[in-house]
């Protein structure tokens, strides 16, 4: 900036990333930042001075009608007329594309998540990883990431021959096994089995008839609730086909070769110490069977095999130790632990009267996503299970999400985009049309929701450079507020012989730039936007 040069300062001291922020009392400007407390010291003077001297300097550009000091060197800025109204003109024009970005353009991302066992329905845990999951993908993408969805399908391991021995019980009429799964769910399953292969009990595969029928009938109904709940995957992986394809022997006999397994005590253990983790792991146990995180190396190494760059593991609560063991697995294998990106989900509980709902996948009593559906719809589900970060618990309240009024989160949001829908109904039958002098939008409120707007570009940025979906929920929220306050204060269309100006069709282009923004964020949360409610 020549200001600052010709006090024989380096303009290329300035950071080139400078943060700004909406102050919360609207007297402290439209933005402010802290770029001079930030820089001051670098170029040797004092915060106030630089912070005036840039005020000097951005005074009268533009965007900006004027630039106050405040403090020890705060900027407050408030835009020009026609910087506000580019916002506007800026929404209209990109239309669905609006808030996109291209941060993650060119990388190939692998987003596993549900994943959950073939054993029983989606419950509460997997149902919050569903909308999580899918709208972090949703997220992703808008963000230029070419992302690929995938369900990692457990069908190896102690819990699925449990499963079948609770079917093949449930088939007998006996009581599930004490380590079995009692659920209704088991004998509807059982007896679909024996209606398909009337034999099954009495066959000599027995165990395995059970197995290839239930797993499937089990596997179909889960992938059947998730695409009614607008869920969807490019890719189902079959835990199994790493075994029968010989990918886990390959991949330890990598580990083995290159040193990064050891023997003792008669199992083959990965150095998971040398490259970060808590503990060293077991890859084959001592009789020989490769335990878990030996399937884990495999289907990481297939990932990457397929060309991704980067690979993100949905878990539950309960998985919190392998995000230094993936971690480890791969650079014990040579590859980037940058490459794998580990997120952990809380707990879900349902509250329902004020009373919590207790679940048990085991004892029956299994909450699933099909039973929060019937409850409260897709929509309340998918944004209740949204709006709060992954990584803290969460408490669903069925009462709230059953209620038609601005208590209701997804009520508020939802009827804030319908509003809108309706104004410009009646508009279009009043003959007013959008207008192109959003210069004439002055008023507080007005500023107000256009600088909303304006923000939600940086709130999808945000939720995809930190993986947090919320933040898009809860910037409707916000939106959804600073409309209504809007609407409340600043008539949009004329009353009776009302002569139509310029200021009513610019707020009607400042309602349909606002309409295309709830529109926008409620599909990154896959969510609807109602037209009427």
């Amino acid at each position: 900036m020549d200001v600052l040069s010709t006090r024989g300062l380096d303009p290329a001291a300035l950071p080139t990333a400078v943060t700004i922020e909406r102050p919360r009392n609207p007297e402290h400007g439209d933005y402010a930042t802290n770029v001079a407390l930030q820089t001051a010291k670098k170029v040797g003077v004092t915060s106030r001075d630089l912070a005036g001297w840039l005020a000097d300097a951005l005074t009268g550009t533009d965007a900006i009608s004027s630039v106050e000091v405040a403090g020890p060197g705060f900027l407050n800025l408030r835009l020009a007329a026609d910087a506000q109204g580019a916002i506007v003109r800026d929404v209209l024009k990109a239309g669905d594309a609006y808030g996109r970005g291209d941060q993650f353009a060119g990388t190939r991302i692998n987003l596993e998540f549900v994943s959950a066992n073939p054993t029983g329905p989606i419950h509460l845990g997997g149902t919050r990883w569903a909308a999580v999951g899918d709208a972090l993908g949703r997220v992703l993408a808008a963000n230029g990431g070419e992302v690929t969805r995938e369900y990692y399908f457990n069908d190896a391991g102690a819990q699925i021959d449990r499963f079948v021995r609770s079917l093949i019980a449930a088939a007998k009429g006996e009581p599930a096994p004490e380590d079995g799964y009692a659920g209704g769910y088991i004998g509807d399953i059982a007896a679909e089995v024996l209606r398909q292969e009337p034999g099954a009990l009495t066959a000599e595969d027995s165990h395995e008839v059970f197995r290839r029928i239930g797993v499937t009938l089990m596997f179909e109904e889960i992938k059947k609730d998730l695409h009614d709940f607008g869920t969807d995957f490019d890719v189902f992986f079959h835990e199994d086909s790493l075994h029968k394809s010989g990918s886990v022997t390959k991949a330890v006999e990598q580990l083995k070769n290159s040193g990064a397994l050891y023997f003792d005590n008669g199992a083959w253990w990965l150095r998971s110490t040398e490259f970060g983790d808590d503990k060293d792991r077991v890859v084959i146990k001592s009789d020989g069977d490769p335990a878990y995180i030996a399937g884990d190396i495999a289907y990481l190494v297939d990932k990457r095999s397929r060309g991704f760059d980067l690979c993100i593991y949905m878990l539950g609560a309960d998985h919190h130790g392998y995000i230094g063991r993936l971690k480890a697995a791969a650079s014990a294998l040579g590859d980037d632990p940058a490459s794998v990106e580990v997120l952990i989900g809380q707990m879900v509980n349902l509250v329902s009267e004020g009373v919590p709902v207790r679940m048990s996948k085991r004892a029956g009593n299994v909450i699933t996503m099909q039973d929060l559906v019937d409850a409260v719809g897709v929509d309340a589900a998918r944004y209740a299970m949204t709006r709060s970060s992954a990584d803290s618990s969460l408490d669903i309240d069925l009462d709230l999400l059953r209620k038609r009024s601005n208590d209701n989160p997804v009520f508020y949001v939802q009827y804030a985009h319908a509003r809108l829908s309706s104004v410009l109904r009646n508009a279009a039958d009043l003959g007013v049309t959008p207008g192109e002098a959003v210069e004439e939008l002055t008023h507080d409120r007005e500023g107000d929701l256009i600088r909303t707007i304006g923000e939600f570009p940086r709130v999808v940025a945000t939720a995809g450079e930190l993986r947090e979906p919320h933040r898009v929920a809860r910037y409707l929220e916000e939106l959804a507020g600073t409309y209504h306050r809007f609407y409340e204060a600043c008539r949009v269309l004329p009353r009776g012989d009302e002569e139509t100006t310029e200021l009513h069709r610019a707020r009607l282009s400042l309602c349909a730039a606002t309409r295309q923004v709830f529109a926008n964020g409620l599909a990154l949360l896959g969510v609807s936007a109602p037209e009427r409610m």
